[in-house]
């Protein structure tokens, strides 16, 4: 594989972890940047900008990045919580009178962030044509009622959590959706790919590859490796939280129409590099050419942790902060103060504070993976073994 780009003095390593994603574990085409006190160290890319292509993975080229967009999202909410207008410990109603049905007037506007809403489903799935409606999606968990008591648990809210975002946004602040606060307060300031809602114009320019499903390669020996049974049971069981949290969109959408990749979806459908990924997390916990996100209060609020232990959807245990997962072994990252977010399938992209580092990795082969993807990790640990093994 012809991988391109450049590496920094002592992160040879990554460059040879990517290489052998390639050779060993069924990429197609990726890209991985890492980002040090502010400054890109690593900007790596190879194969072919389409899952299913030949034409080359180009240094400009975005893909849809899932649920990596929560991570992006969650800073809005952030950012108006920093500017006075959000109270983390207000009632969600209080901005959004129209949310309150259903005993919901009981969550809290941290509840949306840290996955303790009890709204994870919609009892009756929207079309993906409806979902390309994102006032359809907010009306949709406006009326929802909650599935546990509000606080008291914590569950991912998949494809939900978008929707009570954007909602939230739009009732407290000046109307904007959540896309267009990205675009205008986030990665316009910053210089960064990262989109929610392509513009047409990016479009029209092939900015964005196509993605699909890959298959995982066969290990040494023939063995392959499978998620755990209970895992695997609420995936198939059509009762289970799990099955109608993925399936509040049904049947799944296309990720490559056009329509999807312009649409404002907060919960799974940005569209970023890796440069514009780990670009958004540097500007989290730095200066990234003067440009600063999140203050050091606001900062210490999105790692302290929210939601820990069983997790109602997922089955397994994760840990939440304000908007992002947190280091664990559900959701494994550089150190245990690294904060950021997986996109299902193989995306991924964090912060790690103590070390200065941030990480972007997007990829156009989707695996089954939800968080973990063992191609992320291999870079992960390539960063690890760069910083002398931390």
């Amino acid at each position: 594989m012809d991988v391109r780009g450049t590496v920094d003095g002592g992160f040879e390593g990554v460059r040879d972890a990517f290489a052998r994603n390639f050779a060993v574990r069924g990429e197609r085409g990726a890209a991985v940047a890492v980002y040090r006190d502010g400054r890109k160290v690593v900007d790596l890319w190879g194969g072919t900008r389409d899952v299913d292509g030949t034409e080359p993975w180009q240094p400009g080229t975005a893909q849809v990045i899932r649920s990596a967009t929560k991570g992006v999202a969650a800073v809005v909410p952030l950012l108006l919580h920093r500017r006075g207008v959000l109270d983390l410990d207000a009632p969600v109603a209080t901005y959004w009178p129209g949310f309150k049905a259903h005993g919901k007037e009981r969550v809290l506007v941290r509840h949306l962030l840290n996955h303790r809403a009890g709204l994870p489903v919609l009892d009756t799935p929207l079309t993906p044509r409806e979902a390309l409606d994102p006032l359809r999606g907010i009306e949709a968990v406006a009326a929802q009622a909650p599935v546990w008591e509000p606080g008291t648990a914590h569950g991912y809210h998949a494809l939900t959590h978008g929707w009570l975002l954007d909602g939230l946004v739009r009732h407290a602040a000046d109307g904007r959706d959540t896309g267009a606060w990205v675009a205008d307060e986030i990665a316009g300031p910053l210089g960064a790919a990262l989109w929610l809602g392509l513009p047409p114009a990016e479009e029209a320019a092939g900015r964005a590859g196509r993605v699909g499903p890959v298959e995982d390669p066969e290990p040494p020996g023939g063995l392959r490796l499978r998620p755990r049974r209970s895992v695997a049971e609420a995936h198939r069981d059509p009762q289970s939280l799990t099955r109608r949290a993925f399936t509040a969109v049904f049947p799944a959408p296309d990720p490559n129409d056009p329509a999807h990749r312009a649409a404002v979806q907060p919960a799974a459908g940005g569209i970023a590099t890796a440069g514009g990924l780990a670009r958004f997390y540097a500007a989290l916990i730095g200066e990234v050419d003067g440009v600063r996100l999140l203050d050091a209060q606001t900062l210490a609020r999105v790692r302290a942790e929210e939601s820990a232990g069983p997790d109602r959807v997922l089955v397994v245990p994760t840990r939440f902060g304000l908007g992002h997962m947190l280091h664990g072994a559900a959701s494994p990252m550089l150190s245990p103060g690294s904060f950021g977010h997986p996109g299902r399938g193989g995306s991924l992209g964090f912060a790690d504070p103590e070390s200065g580092i941030a990480f972007g990795y997007v990829t156009n082969g989707f695996r089954r993976t939800v968080t973990a993807d063992p191609r992320a990790q291999a870079l992960v640990t390539a960063v690890r073994a760069a910083l002398g093994g931390r």
